[in-house]
């Protein structure tokens, strides 16, 4: 029998297949192509929405921080306003004395910056020189004006005035630390201060501080029992006694300290002498 080629018949053959097959193979990949492209888009979106909502959150938290640091500083100077109103309080008593907190306050601010210490940064250590002679409201004004030398009665009344100071301001919450320069300021380096009889680096290093500062102000001021002495008499005072009533660190770092800032806070916060505004010298 005569058969006609297979390809001459137009009958599909088997060989035919494998074009129907992978155009069908063609037609799901790109089905399935274009799924994960649109699941791709979607999970894009979706991302890109989170990265706003993340944006709006951190702005959010941005003006939150913003206003509570806003908060604290205007809190905080509340604080050292009120404690100011204090200070001025009482030394207003003592017309020799008059912004002497102010001036020992900044004199200490200026040596604890020269010393590098992260202390010039805490406000309760202001605060704390500041309020130093808080105690001296309980101080009979017989006491605190006599102008001759105390009797030993006196002096041991004037002497408790560091711990009445630290009693008063105990249960203030911000005042922090300040309590330890008030209470500590008479201490002296080889132990022979008041009124816990404390020595060396057992005083508090603000109190150590200060008792520089207070040193510096009470021999440059005119005071009702002496006059002023100068500047340079006064660094001398204090530099031997270094290793005795003073920290020597604290004492090097102070000899760091130019005159000209000295001055200028003293001349600005009221220290001028007698002699100085007789002669005309203040604000030259």
């Amino acid at each position: 029998m005569h058969r006609e080629p297979w390809w001459a018949s137009g009958a599909p053959r088997a060989l035919d297949c494998p074009a129907r097959v992978t155009g069908r193979g063609n037609h799901t990949q790109e089905a399935r192509l274009a799924e994960l492209e649109a699941e791709l888009a979607r999970a894009r979106a979706q991302a890109d929405a989170q990265a706003r909502q993340l944006e709006r959150y951190a702005a959010d938290l941005r003006e939150t921080f913003k206003a509570e640091r806003r908060q604290r500083a205007r809190l905080q100077e509340s604080y050292k306003a009120t404690v100011r109103a204090l200070s001025n309080a009482v030394e207003a008593r003592d017309a020799y004395t008059g912004h002497h907190a102010e001036r020992v306050a900044a004199y200490g601010l200026l040596i604890a910056r020269t010393l590098g210490a992260r202390l010039a940064e805490d406000a309760t250590m202001e605060f704390g020189f500041l309020l130093h002679d808080v105690g001296k409201v309980a101080v009979p004004d017989a006491i605190l004006y006599k102008p001759a030398p105390l009797t030993d009665e006196e002096r041991a009344l004037m002497a408790r005035h560091p711990v009445i100071g630290a009693q008063i301001i105990r249960g203030i919450d911000f005042l922090g630390e300040a309590c330890q320069v008030v209470r500590h300021h008479h201490e002296r380096w080889d132990g022979a201060g008041y009124p816990d009889g404390l020595a060396g680096r057992d005083i508090p290093l603000p109190a150590r501080v200060f008792a520089v500062a207070d040193t510096l102000d009470a021999l440059t001021t005119d005071r009702p029992y002496r006059d002023a002495t100068s500047l340079q008499t006064a660094r001398e005072v204090i530099r031997a006694a270094a290793g005795t009533q003073f920290d020597p660190a604290i004492v090097a770092a102070f000899d760091t300290v130019p005159d000209e800032e000295l001055e200028r806070i003293r001349l600005e916060t009221g220290g001028a002498t007698a002699r100085e505004e007789a002669a005309g010298e203040v604000g030259r």
